[in-house]
């Protein structure tokens, strides 16, 4: 399982809903929600671990654009994770994947995978009559744990959008638990850059290639996690692909803009603000101190120990973890942490429910902000933060590719269970207050991230590029972590395919101080990565 913070979350989503290409509507991803399993401390130490080192450390034809398409969402184990269903080959087959904000790659587990669980559904590579195959080898490091296997290319659609020859990896090789039951793989939703395969990722090469009718994407994430009632799969909300879901939100969208200085690879934006039981916690604001990664591939929110500890510090009762639960903190179980952190000049609450993760012993219970450079890590030149689900359970969050930039917006109050939690601007002049919090609302999963190191991919499929095509129909997916890759072996041979199809598609290389910066963002995002 793969927690953000302390927590995996494992979420279904379910792509539905068929919409004309008439740009009158779009398309939306149902998600699932399972019940959540206490974490040992050993598994407390290795999420946040994993966390840490995640984030420090393609085509000649289109579909006619104004389109949208919905994935219905799973929410697995009570917050743990939020995945969706794609499709992939000729003939097409649903394979569930974790929806990972927090990195780029896509890869499934293939047959013979070793490590893989007996239940896996695994991806066979002899079953589709349009799959490209390289003999170049790859590696994505986690910090829990690796997925090794070679380059593929395939169709792949997503809420009915389709792209050609899209590249990804086939794993035979991954470690136990990095993911489980009926997930196949993970489907990274963050820019190139950070692509351990250097591949165009999916959802970005429709957003460019002008598929949708706005180049943005959209999560609602439930949140079950303070049901004791919960099963081990619930809706876990819905991944809106080229637009908005109005029914899902009140009020305009809050756009805050990557900065221009910053290269697009995770979705970083400042914090520039977090209020603990209403008193402010200072933020530095120097450089890239106050970046955030925003990360639905990750359960809790990770941050500096001097501020972590001051947020702690005005929660009475509270107290610092040791041994394993170095880096955590306890909070009395029967205390309401109301905690807001600001983007820009808006400030948004998290509800006490999704504050106090689990029980621990007596009455102290996990809060959901942990040191994310703790025991000794190295920022390694990645953000000082990582805001998972903790927080994105609690907002509808808009993720925009032009111009780059993350935005949120309040639930609807018709929402079931959702928070009634609103943004509240800080600006000076304004008079609005906070709504009070609910307490019960939904809340998206956290992610991990990945990074690449070396760029192979263009030369193995050379002279192509992803075509995107199709109509937005409705479908099963579901999202997880991020994986940190270094691609290795001989980029000499270019895919192979079967007579009649495709054979090839391209991606241009990063630049070096992308990879250099994805890397270590990545590692990160990969300690976090597993909750």
């Amino acid at each position: 399982m793969y927690w953000t913070t302390l927590i995996p979350l494992a979420y279904f989503l379910s792509l539905s809903a068929a919409v004309p290409l008439d740009g009158s509507s779009s398309l939306h991803v149902p998600l699932s929600r399972r019940a959540p399993k206490t974490k040992t401390p050993e598994q407390l130490a290795a999420y946040r671990q994993h966390v840490s080192k995640k984030f420090r450390p393609n085509a000649s034809s289109h579909s006619k654009r104004a389109s949208t398409g919905t994935v219905s969402i799973t929410n697995e184990n009570a917050d743990s994770s939020y995945f969706g269903t794609i499709q992939v080959g000729t003939p097409s087959k649903d394979y569930n994947v974790i929806l990972d904000t927090g990195s780029s790659d896509l890869w499934l587990a293939t047959t013979g995978c070793q490590g893989c669980d007996s239940g896996i559904p695994l991806f066979n590579p002899s079953s589709s009559s349009t799959l490209g195959t390289s003999t170049d080898q790859l590696t994505i490091n986690y910090g829990s744990g690796s997925v090794a296997g070679t380059l593929a290319q395939d169709t792949v659609s997503i809420a009915g959008f389709t792209i050609s020859k899209q590249i990804f990896a086939t794993a035979t090789e991954v470690s136990q638990g990095l993911i489980e039951d009926d997930i196949t793989g993970l489907l990274g939703l963050a820019f190139q850059t950070i692509a351990s395969t250097q591949a165009l990722p999916l959802v970005q090469t429709l957003a460019q290639q002008n598929t949708f009718t706005d180049p943005i994407m959209s999560f609602y994430l439930t949140r079950f996690l303070d049901d004791p009632q919960a099963q081990t799969e619930e809706p876990g909300g819905t991944l809106t692909l080229g637009g908005t879901n109005s029914s899902l939100m009140q009020g305009n969208v809050d756009f805050v803009d990557i900065p221009s200085s910053v290269t697009p690879s995770f979705w970083l934006i400042p914090l520039t603000q977090v209020t603990v039981q209403g008193t402010n916690v200072a933020i530095s604001q120097s450089g890239t101190d106050s970046l955030a990664a925003i990360d639905t591939g990750t359960t809790l929110i990770g941050g500096p120990t001097d501020v972590v500890t001051q947020i702690y510090s005005n929660i009475k009762g509270s107290q610092q973890g040791t041994g394993q639960l170095e880096g955590y903190w306890t909070i009395p179980c029967n205390t309401d942490v109301n905690v807001a952190m600001t983007f820009s000049s808006q400030s948004w609450p998290i509800s006490p429910a999704d504050f106090s993760v689990q029980q621990l012993q007596g009455n102290q219970c996990l809060g959901a902000i942990f040191e994310l450079d703790a025991g000794g890590q190295s920022s390694g030149g990645g953000p000082d933060w990582v805001i998972g689900d903790t927080f994105l359970k609690n907002v509808y969050s808009v993720f925009r590719y032009t111009p780059p930039s993350v935005g949120f917006a309040q639930l609807a109050s018709s929402v079931q269970g959702s928070s009634s939690t609103s943004g509240t601007s800080t600006d000076p002049k304004s008079t609005s207050t906070p709504a009070p919090i609910s307490s019960h609302s939904t809340r998206p999963p956290l992610s991990s991230s990945s990074s690449n190191e070396t760029s192979f991919v263009s030369s193995s499929f050379s002279g192509s590029t992803p075509t995107a095509s199709g109509t937005p129909q409705g479908s099963k997916t579901r999202g997880n972590p991020l994986p940190t890759g270094t691609p290795s072996g001989s980029a000499s041979n270019p895919f192979s395919t079967p007579s009649g199809s495709p054979t090839s598609s391209g991606a241009s290389p990063s630049a070096v101080a992308s990879v250099l910066l994805v890397a270590t963002v990545l590692m990160v995002r990969t300690l976090g990565l597993m909750w």
